[in-house]
């Protein structure tokens, strides 16, 4: 073992190599190789202004030598307060108090906790169980992932999950229900709505406590917009059983699909947004919730105003200053024009893609955030094995050839159904725009060389 270096991290694929980062600059990586990777995924859709932006650093840095940690139970400062009202603004009205954590997962966490406890103190008392959506993700904390849709990450810790109960999101492109989309649409009928009401009346409305759903399903699915007015649906089945509403932001809050939430282009004001990513533009790790101001009520009246919860690090000073200095890059770069000027191209050259390439089965998105549905011919609709790991192997290829993208898998039914998004820094310009196509166009020529080379294997095998 002399003169071998010792690894002593835990790696996210203990058998997988990774390049190491010395440095970013906008809208590209690099590393200690010198290689230069143009980051279209934001990292894991958190980095949203791009890397090296020193204002930020220097406010964090600035925040740390004044005073680097209080807790909240005793002090706050004067940057947690200016973020809150910030995000409060720029939040739909009667949603005006916000509380923050360190990351989604806790935040979706803090959003099932303050639900229950809303209700029982309220004189609900059985109303506990949530309902989540298949093929969604709201984290990794056990409360967070018994609520989310995740099959491969649920399958391992199924013995340790909560009794909640999940429906399908809608995907009209692969009908979980399968229902055409205009169909659902010309009689108003659509079955992923009546089948949140069926769940809530088979488990009894006076058990359910809580529905939470993404606006736009990220990671699971890769970008999947619900159609018009089911939003409107959700509500109104909320409000009718005295359920909650959650919609989790953490991947599209602060601009990222041309809004500063998603929630206001699918018109409902929720009980609850939570959110994370964007909010520091991955400069510190920072996320939370905004709470309406029935709940906050609820709280006063029924809770002696405290929420039965808290973390260490809830509403850090360091952390609250790179969301106060992020956001106010947002506005100085005038991020959200950005992003409706951008958006609408990117989708379009992703169309172009898909006209040349069979092995894309579909675009889709908001703003920013765009997925791709990958099959192994469009034409016949032939579906990868979940082994061929494509998504995967094809954003291995394009991070060779320079940009990095975000894959994923089991988009149809959490096990088969590939995917990747892309999601560029929301500052981000046409020509990098350009690059980053030229590269996905690229990937996917050398990949489909792969698969021709595979199938010729196997026949000759």
């Amino acid at each position: 073992m002399d003169g071998i270096k010792k690894d002593y991290v835990f790696h996210r694929d203990l058998k997988k190599k990774y390049p190491i980062i010395t440095h970013g600059a906008g809208s590209y990586l690099f590393d200690d190789d010198g290689k230069k990777y143009l980051d279209a995924c934001s990292g894991a859709v958190a980095a949203n202004l791009g890397h090296g932006i020193s204002s930020i650093g220097e406010a964090m840095a600035e925040q740390a030598k004044k005073a680097a940690f209080v807790h909240t139970m005793r002090f706050e400062t004067k940057a947690l307060h200016q973020l809150a009202e910030t995000i409060g603004k720029m939040a739909p009205d009667n949603l005006n108090k916000v509380y923050f954590t360190t990351g989604g997962s806790e935040a979706n966490e803090s959003a099932l906790k303050l639900a229950r406890q809303y209700h029982r103190d309220a004189g609900r008392h059985q109303k506990h169980i949530v309902i989540g959506r298949w093929q969604s993700y709201h984290g990794n904390t056990i409360g967070s992932l018994s609520a989310g849709g995740d099959v491969k990450r649920r399958h391992a810790y199924t013995p340790n999950l909560l009794n909640y109960a999940h429906v399908y999101s809608p995907y009209c492109h692969r009908c979980p229900y399968d229902r055409l989309k205009d169909d659902c649409l010309s009689n108003q009928n659509w079955t992923c709505v009546t089948d949140i009401e069926r769940s809530i009346l088979e488990l009894g409305p006076e058990n359910v406590s809580a529905f939470i759903a993404e606006p736009i399903v990220g990671s699971q699915q890769g970008a999947v917009p619900p159609p018009l007015g089911y939003f409107k649906k959700v509500r109104e089945l909320c409000d009718r059983y005295q359920i909650l509403l959650i919609i989790d932001e953490v991947m599209t809050g602060f601009g990222r699909t041309g809004t500063n939430f998603a929630t206001e282009q699918i018109g409902i004001v929720p009980d609850m947004i939570t959110f994370g990513k964007g909010v520091s533009a991955g400069y510190a790790p920072l996320a939370g919730m905004i709470v309406h101001d029935r709940v906050i009520d609820g709280l006063i009246k029924n809770s002696d105003g405290k929420f039965i919860h808290g973390y260490t690090y809830s509403g850090h000073p360091v952390a609250v200053a790179a969301g106060l200095a992020a956001l106010d890059v947002y506005m100085q770069e005038s991020v959200l024009e950005n992003v409706k000027k951008q958006g609408p191209y990117l989708f379009n050259r992703l169309l172009e893609l898909k006209q040349k390439h069979a092995i894309i089965s579909d675009v889709r998105g908001r703003g920013l955030l765009m997925g791709i549905e990958l099959v192994k011919d469009r034409k016949q609709d032939l579906l990868f094995d979940p082994a061929e790991k494509a998504a995967e192997r094809l954003n291995g290829i394009a991070m060779d050839l320079g940009a990095v993208f975000y894959s994923g898998s089991g988009s149809i039914d959490g096990t088969k159904g590939e995917h990747l998004i892309i999601s560029p820094p929301l500052n981000v310009t046409k020509t990098e725009m350009d690059e980053m196509v030229r590269i996905l166009d690229e990937s996917f020529t050398i990949f489909n060389l792969q698969l021709r080379k595979d199938e010729l294997y196997e026949i000759t095998k």
